[in-house]
């Protein structure tokens, strides 16, 4: 990823990521340790960037019948 690329990156806490899910927090924590979510550590906290909550969230929704 490119320096201009990385800058733009806006990054989620996890009780952020969870709050825009409606999950728990550890329900998040569950899904970057088991690599449905990517993140990246910061000191003892996980950062999970903005646009991969998008994308999971646009790749996991079902439609009903």
């Amino acid at each position: 990823m490119s320096q201009e690329r990385l800058a733009e990156v806006r990054f989620l806490t996890v009780a952020e990521v969870a709050s825009i899910m409606r999950v728990s927090k550890m329900t998040v924590y569950r899904m970057v340790h088991g690599g449905e979510l990517p993140a990246v550590r910061v000191g003892r906290s996980f950062r999970v960037p903005e646009d991969e909550v998008q994308k999971y969230l646009r790749e996991s929704y079902m439609g009903t019948a």
